[in-house]
């Protein structure tokens, strides 16, 4: 989560909603990362999550990666969560909730529903941390 709170700061210089996001391989290292780009690409695409899964899968030459771990400071939109499962991400990781489009159980649980596939799901990682990102780029825009 460190290194993607590190590329969430790096979102929030560039004048980036605050988020970043890793894809992490099983034995630790980092396949893939993103931050969110939206504003700068013009792109309703570019968020964090996408970059890092297009990312691990073009590091892994495979759209598989069904062993890794997805770590992200904002909890997955649909779109993002929607890769995960189309990407087979056993793991992911969020830190502060989403409530307005949040897919790990903030809005609605894309996750629990009959997919055929359900990552495991761990919430509140770093999640003040996390939060404050948010809190204090929100904060300096108003």
């Amino acid at each position: 989560m460190d290194r993607a709170l590190a590329l969430a700061r790096e979102a929030a210089a560039a004048g980036e909603i605050p988020v970043g996001c890793v894809v992490v391989g099983p034995d630790g290292e980092i396949l893939g990362e993103g931050r969110n780009r939206r504003e700068s690409g013009a792109d309703a695409t570019a968020h964090a999550e996408m970059e890092a899964i297009r990312q691990a899968c073009r590091r892994r030459g495979s759209w598989r990666l069904e062993d890794c771990a997805l770590v992200v400071t904002l909890e997955p939109c649909p779109m993002c969560a929607g890769a995960v499962l189309n990407a087979r991400i056993p793991t992911v990781g969020y830190g502060a909730r989403e409530a307005k489009s949040g897919s790990c159980g903030s809005v609605i649980d894309l996750f629990f529903e009959n997919y055929g596939f359900q990552p495991r799901v761990y919430g509140g990682v770093k999640e003040t941390e996390c939060a404050a990102e948010l809190k204090r780029f929100f904060e300096q825009r108003r």
